[in-house]
């Protein structure tokens, strides 16, 4: 059992305040530090993009060749990142790395893993800003889903989870993608493909099947809203927090619509 915060707390205490009391209170705030309680979170930070681009790169190469539509949604993932010169300059050259016929994945993998720390709600904004480049030619080509199915397994992400991720950006049919292929044609995949946004599966978003019990859905509910809590991001780009956002609205939304089909509270 850690004691050092304690002793140390309880000395601040009593030299501050002078009396038993000023002990007690600098000994309780010493145990909280003890049980990490009051310790800074570790700093997440932008370290996640370099891995993150170089994936990104083997991913577009995956099938045959970098497309126009890839290159364009690995841009715009940079300017949603909010990326600076320096930032930039390294998420291009990794991209290009990950391109090669002899680029290493299972690094990039590894290090994605690193960041994420075991953390689902990071692992699943990893996976969310990768969509715009799995579906940025329109279906979903085999080797792609292999790539990142190769990524979610590495994350403890189930193919489940990845359909519920997918739905939230309006990708793939009602099934999930990670289920059977998407038959659409290119340019009708998803937000940035089309006019019109597909309309979103909300058991999908949930993880449930449509004939699940009432208690069965809300929790489902609680489970994805702890995990996909923006509040616990910590120290990360904007551009994150805004798709765990983005994310918490869609559950909400596929939650109530789910309440009012069903009918219950």
């Amino acid at each position: 059992m850690s004691w050092i915060g304690k002793v140390v707390g309880a000395v601040i205490g009593y030299l501050i305040f002078r009396n038993l009391f000023g002990m007690v209170l600098g000994g309780m705030l010493g145990h909280f530090f003890d049980m990490g309680v009051l310790r800074a979170r570790p700093v997440l930070g932008q370290s996640f993009v370099a891995p993150l681009f170089a994936f990104a790169g083997a991913l577009s190469k995956s099938d045959g060749r970098v497309s126009e539509q890839e290159i364009r949604a690995a841009e715009a993932l940079m300017s949603r990142l909010g990326l600076d010169d320096e930032q930039r300059r390294i998420a291009i050259e990794r991209f290009g790395d990950g391109k090669q016929s002899d680029f290493d994945v299972s690094g990039v993998v590894a290090e994605l893993k690193a960041w994420a720390r075991g953390r689902r709600d990071l692992a699943f904004l990893l996976l969310d800003m990768l969509l715009d480049l799995v579906y940025a030619e329109g279906p979903l080509a085999v080797a792609k889903l292999a790539m990142v199915r190769k990524l979610c397994w590495s994350l403890g992400v189930s193919d489940a989870e990845l359909a519920a991720i997918s739905a939230m950006k309006g990708y793939g049919p009602q099934a999930g993608p990670w289920q059977q292929h998407d038959s659409r044609g290119p340019g009708s995949s998803g937000p940035h493909g089309s006019a019109q946004r597909p309309a979103i599966d909300p058991y999908t978003v949930l993880g449930v099947k449509r004939g699940a019990e009432p208690r069965d859905i809300k929790r489902a509910y609680r489970k994805l809203m702890s995990q996909h809590h923006p509040d616990k991001l910590g120290n990360v780009p904007d551009e994150l927090k805004r798709r765990a956002e983005a994310q918490a609205r869609e559950i909400n939304a596929a939650y109530e619509r789910i309440k009012s089909e069903r009918g219950f509270t």
